[in-house]
């Protein structure tokens, strides 16, 4: 049990889901536990006829791997079955955390490449901001493969990814006489790195009231939201000290074929993808991820559209959630696999992380009013992601509980 809450905490199981998963299984075997689990330790309480015995697990936040989730999902449901052995299952857990993670190295980059190029074309970038972003995700991809080999760069790939995204979107506007869109390039180009996911998370478990876990989450949040700002601005700072003033943005109609069904079809496909590459997804499972993605998106762009201007960033991202919750709760009936596996890549594209980003970097250039307005439209829209799935679990309760 205590091997389980370890590998499905590194795996990315929130807590509100760990902490019944573990129970479950102990309650298979006729035992009483408490679990309390946190972004950094996990506490379980192991009650005895005389005395209890609590074991404390440190763990690190690591990042969410929905392959190894699966398989020791399928794991578990053996060792409830008693098809295996305690001992048989210790070991298939230490081979399962053994393995080298699905889709790394050139994957893993083309799934930067895929998430930074979409997410430009998301933001109204012109075909130029689309190419440099793909460009720029490319190389943050192979600078993250090259960090994870060394030690000590804990906490400074993120805000080093922003400095050098903002650094060359900024060569690429002076020297492109406007036509690049440095924000926009900066923005995409990390959009992988930006926590909205994790601020997700953190409501999502102060709403079910782990409020230790949840409230640790949002401040673990907060400063890569912090960090990624600050390197963003400094690489904007040393961009025009190198250049000077930076010329106008030439402000371009939309190419037609920009614009068109087909294109943000594609385009919501290739981010899914790039998406189920970087949490590691199985094979089998790319084709629910693909659907939950597109069906989210587009429950939310109808009602985006159909809703007043000053509502809509707000209830499109409840219709959203609200419809990425039902596909996922639906697959885990259907397929007897953890809802989770569709969830996570499909809020992806509904998360507002993006507009923290632009809170910050307002608060940056000192304009304080925008950064505020900023700051509770992400929270806002945050609550109605949770909101949504909230309601998608009372309305079509899982039957598994990952």
């Amino acid at each position: 049990m205590l091997r389980a809450a370890q590998l499905l905490h590194s795996y990315g199981t929130p807590a509100h889901r760990l902490e019944r998963v573990v129970t479950h299984l102990a309650a298979s075997f006729g035992l009483e536990i408490q679990v309390f689990s946190t972004p950094t330790s996990i506490f379980v309480s192991f009650e005895g006829e005389t005395t209890d015995r609590v074991r404390l697990l440190r763990v690190d936040p690591g990042g969410v791997d929905l392959g190894k989730l699966v398989d020791i999902d399928i794991l578990m449901d053996a060792i409830v079955a008693r098809a295996v052995s305690s001992g048989e299952a210790i070991e298939r857990m230490e081979v399962l955390d053994a393995r080298p993670p699905r889709w790394s190295g050139g994957w893993s980059v083309l799934g930067h490449a895929l998430a930074a190029s979409t997410a430009a074309l998301f933001f109204g970038g012109q075909p130029i901001d689309i190419g440099l972003s793909l460009v720029l995700g490319t190389l943050i991809g192979l600078l993250e493969i090259v960090s994870a080999r060394r030690h000590g760069v804990a906490g400074v790939f993120e805000p080093l990814s922003a400095f050098l995204a903002a650094f060359a979107a900024v060569l690429a506007a002076h020297f492109s006489h406007g036509a690049v869109n440095d924000g926009v390039v900066a923005l995409a180009s990390i959009i992988v790195l930006i926590p909205g996911l994790s601020l997700t998370v953190a409501m999502l478990e102060l709403a079910t009231r782990h409020l230790s876990s949840g409230t640790s989450r949002l401040a673990g949040a907060a400063s890569v939201f912090l960090t990624i700002a600050f390197g963003a601005y400094l690489g904007r700072i040393a961009g025009s000290a190198v250049l000077g003033q930076l010329p106008e943005l030439v402000t371009l109609a939309p190419s037609g074929w920009i614009t068109a069904w087909w294109v943000t079809a594609a385009a919501i496909a290739m981010a899914a993808l790039g998406f189920a590459l970087l949490f590691r997804a199985r094979l089998a499972e790319f084709p629910w991820i693909l659907a939950a993605a597109g069906t989210g998106f587009t429950v939310a762009r109808t009602v985006a559209n159909a809703a007043a201007p000053e509502n809509r960033a707000i209830v499109s991202a409840f219709a959203g959630a609200l419809t990425v919750g039902l596909f996922g709760n639906v697959y885990a009936r259907a397929a007897d696999r953890p809802a989770t596996v569709t969830i996570l890549p499909g809020l992806l594209v509904l998360v507002p992380g993006s507009i923290g980003y632009r809170a910050l970097t307002a608060f940056a250039d000192h304009n304080a009013l925008m950064g505020i307005e900023s700051a509770a439209e992400m929270l806002l829209i945050a609550a109605a992601l949770v909101g949504g799935l909230l309601v998608a679990n009372a309305a079509l309760p899982p039957r598994r509980i990952l």
